[in-house]
């Protein structure tokens, strides 16, 4: 088993350790991860790389709890997170994580600051601090003049801005974004990048992301490559 520890922080903040992940079954079987190994240190830009189909995004729906392994474990601030409950997975998302989709899937009526405002709701936090997290959060992103606009009124790099605010805003400290540059031009993609990494910088965030783009892979602390469902050395 391979579990790549960082050597400079011997802390980790998520593990896989061995997971597997089969959809179907008998001769239609899919094997999406045979046995993935991974662990992440916190502070850190982490970007997985591969092919179509070799299992970055399953692995990302592990790690965010948003399904659980067919075989394997994985652990969360030491605490194995795909034996919970659904209500506990569901918990941990709105409290310790915080989700970035390529699509950004901003709501299209509600402008930039109550797309963030949604977010903190869902987060379960108290309404005194509704204006406060918000405001700071679309301030980081570059987007605080900005606020009042919606979706259709940004370009497509502010509104991922925008999503990244909204993930942002309940200080989470995992950021799971699953090719967050796809949908972008190099110069938009590189302007999420400074972001990504001031949030691990000044923020003390830990966050992995999915990426096929090499210029954005020179900018990441480390990168991982999946193939076949496995994290290759």
């Amino acid at each position: 088993m391979i579990i790549e520890q960082q050597r400079q922080n011997t802390e980790v903040l998520i593990r896989a350790e061995g997971i597997t992940r089969v959809f179907g079954r008998g001769s239609t079987a899919v094997h999406a991860l045979k046995g993935a190994d991974l662990a992440i240190a916190p502070h850190q830009l982490v970007a997985l790389k591969g092919r179509s189909g070799s299992g970055k995004t399953t692995l990302m729906n592990m790690l965010g709890a948003l399904d659980r392994p067919t075989e394997g474990k994985v652990y969360f601030q030491n605490n194995e997170i795909s034996e919970f409950s659904e209500k506990k997975r569901n918990e941990l998302r709105r409290v310790h994580m915080g989700l970035i989709f390529q699509s950004f899937a901003l709501i299209p009526l509600m402008t930039a600051y109550e797309n963030v405002e949604f977010g903190l709701r869902i987060a379960g936090i108290p309404s005194v601090h509704y204006k406060d997290y918000a405001e700071r959060a679309l301030d980081f992103v570059g987007l605080k003049t900005r606020m009042k606009h919606r979706p259709y009124e940004l370009s497509g790099g502010e509104q991922q801005r925008v999503a990244i605010a909204r993930a942002i805003a309940h200080k989470p400290s995992l950021i799971l974004a699953d090719e967050p540059t796809a949908e972008l031009d190099s110069k938009m993609g590189l302007q999420v990048m400074k972001v990504f990494k001031d949030l691990v910088q000044q923020e003390g965030m830990t966050i992995i992301m999915t990426t096929h783009d090499p210029s954005i892979m020179r900018v990441a602390d480390h990168v991982y490559t999946l193939e076949d469902g496995q994290i290759v050395k």
